[in-house]
């Protein structure tokens, strides 16, 4: 059993950083004797721990007052956003409106530039994170299984999660696993990370065979797909549906 609990309601506490608010999640750690404030860059989101026993309200007020830190934190980033109503998020790397109306069909429709939705208006971030991850596993395992007979090699199960550290994974056993958040990057990004982990299927490392099947497998240039990873990868990560 773990010491540590996370504060993780939709409604969690805000602290403003110069102008602009961003999420802070609060951990009460048995064995803390004092505050620690981090910065999830990939998250966009702060993390104050901070003892058990300890006054939320106190943790906050000290945490905001530390305006000089949280500046050149936040300067590296970009802020938050919350998916919802009247929000724009990429989607095949294009960026799209959230089209939300009561009266509209809850189950969500990709419409040119829109995702139309209607339903409640509060679990309308929640519906379309379901819609991407179905989206993505659908999308992934199809290219996952072509990529991959086109290799002439099998494949085991394909799931998808949300890791912080990687975009893809492939066991020994053959199966793959992929950040759903792919499906927000440009097609060929995506595209390029499956060609990577069914190379995986052949080569379990990094070396030059390896590299020249990921190559062969991908219908694009495999170096611009990585470029954008590391230029772009991490703001993917900003996007909250809750």
């Amino acid at each position: 059993m773990s010491n540590a609990s996370s504060d993780l309601r939709d409604d969690r506490p805000q602290i403003w950083v110069g102008e602009t608010p961003w999420p802070i999640r609060l951990v009460h750690h048995a064995q803390s004797r004092r505050y620690k404030l981090i910065f999830d860059g990939a998250r966009g989101e702060l993390r104050l721990t901070l003892p058990r026993r300890a006054s939320a309200a106190r943790a906050l007020k000290w945490a905001s007052e530390q305006q000089d830190w949280l500046n050149e934190q936040v300067g590296k980033a970009t802020a938050p956003v919350s998916v919802g109503p009247g929000a724009r998020l990429p989607v095949f790397g294009i960026e799209r409106r959230v089209d939300w109306s009561a009266a509209a069909p809850r189950a969500v429709r990709l419409t040119g530039d829109a995702l139309c939705v209607g339903g409640p208006e509060e679990t309308v971030g929640r519906r379309i994170e379901r819609w991407l991850k179905a989206e993505a596993l659908d999308l992934m395992a199809r290219e996952s299984r072509e990529v991959a007979a086109q290799a002439g090699l099998g494949i085991g199960r394909i799931g998808v999660g949300d890791p912080r550290s990687r975009w893809g994974s492939c066991t020994h056993d053959g199966d793959l696993r992929y950040s759903w958040r792919l499906v927000m990057a440009p097609d060929h990004v995506r595209r390029a990370t499956v060609a990577h982990e069914v190379a995986h299927l052949r080569h379990m490392d990094h070396g030059a065979a390896f590299h020249a099947l990921v190559d062969e497998l991908h219908d694009g240039d495999v170096s611009t797909a990585r470029a954008w990873l590391r230029r772009e990868g991490r703001g993917l990560h900003r996007y909250r549906f809750t």
